[in-house]
């Protein structure tokens, strides 16, 4: 037919989203640096721009869960979609390489921060104790990366009873791991203000528990789909972006509980002191 489509691309239609999102960020981002600087504009501006960016992100992708409905993730675009989320998650890998950078120049070049005496970890850190809370929440987030899993391989095999369940656990892991995670930084004694160590503790990990809790609500908006009737086993790509995504943050924090707890606490200083001299 003349004027048909004749490719399997999508081509999206015209949509404010992309330019009401960057005003919403705009206004935001501007919002906060002047709160920072205790400027009596800064939280007026900063509140409405977060509920900007928030209402953007729900209508932005309501759009793009009614293009996945109407047939307009084709293969071809699915797998673009695909490598979009590897790249994404690329970019958080390199994201946090930044701060797991930070933390090992500090703790193996403790003699060029004046801050920390020239031992690490600093005089006057009491450090969290790493098989206490931070070896639940590495089992907690263990178990949800099962879960995920158990959820992922139900909906391949369109057991929804099986997905339901999964993800309703994983949910709930993950709503745990932030809970345990706010209750350990309550009852630390030390803040982000404590040398180059509370710095780079409170960045690299308090970063991780932000993608927790996106995570999360990844999921829950997934869990929501899936009781709308949303997702087959043949096309399921946005369940499974938020289960990549899920396990980039189990890895993750793997690596902060075996560099930053373990290895950078008393107990790594006195393993490496036995090992070494």
């Amino acid at each position: 037919m003349a004027g048909g489509k004749t490719h399997d691309f999508h081509i999206l239609n015209p949509s404010p989203w992309p330019l009401a999102m960057s005003a919403a960020m705009l206004v935001m981002a501007a919002g906060a640096i002047g709160w920072m600087h205790e400027m009596a504009w800064g939280q007026l501006a900063f509140w409405p721009g977060m509920g900007g960016v928030v209402a953007c992100f729900y209508f932005w992708w309501r759009s793009v869960v009614r293009e996945a409905n109407g047939g307009d993730h084709t293969p071809v675009v699915q797998l673009h979609h695909r490598y979009g989320m590897i790249l994404f998650i690329a970019s958080e890998v390199m994201f946090f390489v930044a701060w797991f950078w930070a933390y090992f120049n500090a703790a193996l070049y403790p003699s060029s921060h004046e801050t920390v005496g020239g031992v690490w970890p600093p005089s006057g850190i009491e450090v969290l104790d790493p098989f206490v809370y931070p070896l639940l929440n590495t089992l907690i987030l263990l178990l949800s990366g099962t879960t995920v899993t158990w959820a992922h391989h139900a909906m391949i095999h369109d057991d929804r009873k099986g997905l339901k369940q999964g993800l309703w656990l994983t949910v709930a892991l993950g709503l745990l791991f932030s809970t345990v995670q706010a209750y350990e930084y309550h009852h630390a004694s030390f803040g982000m203000d404590s040398s180059i160590y509370g710095a780079t503790f409170y960045m690299a990990t308090g970063f991780h528990g932000f993608h927790v809790v996106v995570g999360t609500i990844f999921l829950m908006v997934c869990l929501a789909r899936v009781y709308q009737g949303d997702f087959t086993s043949k096309q399921h790509f946005g369940f499974e972006a938020a289960a990549w995504y899920w396990h980039f943050v189990d890895v993750v924090w793997l690596f902060l509980f075996i560099a930053i707890y373990v290895w950078g606490s008393n107990f790594g200083a006195a393993v490496l002191k036995t090992a070494f001299g």
